[in-house]
């Protein structure tokens, strides 16, 4: 009976380290998805068109093609589209505009000074 328990215990143990496995492994996925969203939002709110952001996602998933889909990929594709929309270069053109404005807006400032 005592080595049964013993035996017992052991497979807690094991299935208690693959859920923190699978919680780690949960934990990112969210992560990237977050990271993913929010680039999305900034397209959108940069009115970036359904056709560039449809090149962008299908650029992803022929970069990520694999026969057999699993959670690796998941989290492969996830991180290949957040890639490809932080390139995106609207994102690039709106952070160059708000490093420019400070600088404009200190410029007429010592100017009239």
């Amino acid at each position: 009976e005592l080595q049964q328990k013993v035996e017992e215990t052991e497979v807690l143990k094991m299935e208690l380290q693959m859920l923190e496995t699978e919680r780690v492994r949960l934990s990112l996925v969210e992560e990237k998805l977050m990271d993913v969203l929010q680039l999305l939002q900034q397209l959108r709110d940069l009115n970036i068109s359904k056709r560039a952001l449809g090149k962008i996602l299908l650029s992803t998933l022929e970069s990520c093609h694999d026969p057999q889909p699993g959670k690796a990929q998941l989290f492969e594709v996830l991180d290949t589209l957040q890639q490809e929309l932080a390139a995106c270069e609207l994102l690039h053109k709106q952070a160059m505009e708000q490093t420019q404005s400070p600088q404009s807006l200190s410029n007429p400032l010592v100017i009239s000074c």
